[in-house]
């Protein structure tokens, strides 16, 4: 098949699309440090994603719930696999769902 440079060429120099995956990450336990969790997430993923931005949610009885919002190229075959794979390795996190999947 082609390859990237090749299809930018084709494209006369035009990039390809990045994606845009929002991810709710669900902590263990009611006392993880976010902050701590936050950093954790960043250095987990893998070097062609990078993180736009967190928000906290609250869920219920003081436990919130992280949103991460990934940047990642549109043509990484199994990317948000890979991504999701990482943070769930995380000892900090129980659970993930991916609630938004978009291209930029």
């Amino acid at each position: 098949m082609f390859d990237v440079p090749f299809i930018e060429h084709l494209l006369g120099g035009y990039r390809l699309a990045k994606v845009v995956v929002s991810l709710k990450i669900f902590p263990a336990d009611i006392n993880v440090n976010m902050d701590s969790l936050k950093e954790k997430i960043r250095v987990s993923l893998p070097s062609y994603a990078s993180i736009y931005k967190f928000e906290e949610e609250p869920i219920a009885f003081g436990l919130m719930a992280l949103i991460a919002h990934i940047v990642l190229p549109e043509n990484q075959s199994g990317g948000l696999d890979e991504i999701e794979r990482s943070i769930l390795s995380i000892e900090d996190v129980s659970d993930i769902q991916a609630i938004m999947v978009r291209r930029t």
